[in-house]
């Protein structure tokens, strides 16, 4: 069975949605525990967009300037995988990175936004792992293609609408924190990257603007289980193999 949910806002039950209450879940008058409930990814974006280079924190342990200007690059939406699914290493790489995001998820189509009007835009927010073949992107691959392999864009495991200027984000690697900073250590805010990112093409609803990582970024092996946690967003776990 495949359904669609909201999460409970003040008791109020959207229709056509399944319904989640603390460890419960029900759909069509079942009842479920929520362990027992595969969460597939929350969108089908039509595009991934990235920024670079994004967060303060990161930008100093790389001993880099401060971008004036976002960077951007496109992922492959066949990158997408889900919460509790395998992140599987390529055999041509090395060296793969995790990177704990926050990312945007558009809610309507739209073009040439102004950043105090972003926000009607936006369905919502929910943990990104923008994993990373950091050894071919060292060698000189396009980020995008470095970025792109399957499994190689974790997401979920839901949306949720909320104020995204001062969140904790934190990403562990086998139960050890390797990455935690603040949403508001970001360079450039979710506002600011949507009137950019707009003026430059159509955002469509679905599309996924994934807006950078902390520091503390490092390599994944089999075996490894890596979670971000975003303060108000929810948990994203994945396996890797």
């Amino acid at each position: 069975m495949i359904a669609y949910g909201r999460l409970i806002v003040n008791g109020e039950l959207f229709e056509d949605y399944f319904e989640i209450k603390g460890e419960s879940i029900s759909i069509d008058g079942l009842d479920f525990h929520i362990s027992t409930v595969k969460f597939l990814p929350p969108v089908e974006p039509e595009k991934i967009i990235g920024v670079g280079l994004n967060y303060i924190d990161h930008a100093k342990e790389l001993s880099m300037e401060v971008p004036k200007e976002p960077i951007f690059f496109l992922k492959s939406p066949s990158s997408i995988i889900g919460d509790r699914d395998f992140i599987i290493l390529p055999r041509i790489s090395s060296r793969v990175d995790y990177e704990g995001e926050l990312a945007i998820v558009i809610a309507e189509r739209c073009k040439d936004v102004k950043a105090d009007e972003a926000d009607e835009y936006i369905l919502g927010y929910t943990c990104f792992n923008d994993v990373t073949a950091r050894d071919l992107q060292q060698r000189g691959w396009q980020w995008g293609i470095a970025k792109s392999f399957d499994s190689f864009s974790p997401i979920g495991p839901y949306v949720v609408k909320t104020d995204p200027s001062n969140l904790k984000i934190e990403t562990r690697l086998n139960g050890k924190v390797v990455q935690s900073s603040n949403t508001s250590n970001l360079i450039f805010n979710v506002y600011q990257l949507i009137e950019r990112l707009s003026s430059i093409m159509r955002l469509k609803e679905g599309d996924v603007i994934a807006t950078g990582t902390p520091a503390g970024v490092g390599a994944l092996k089999k075996g490894d289980v890596v979670e971000v946690e975003i303060e108000g967003i929810g948990k994203l776990t994945n396996y890797v193999r």
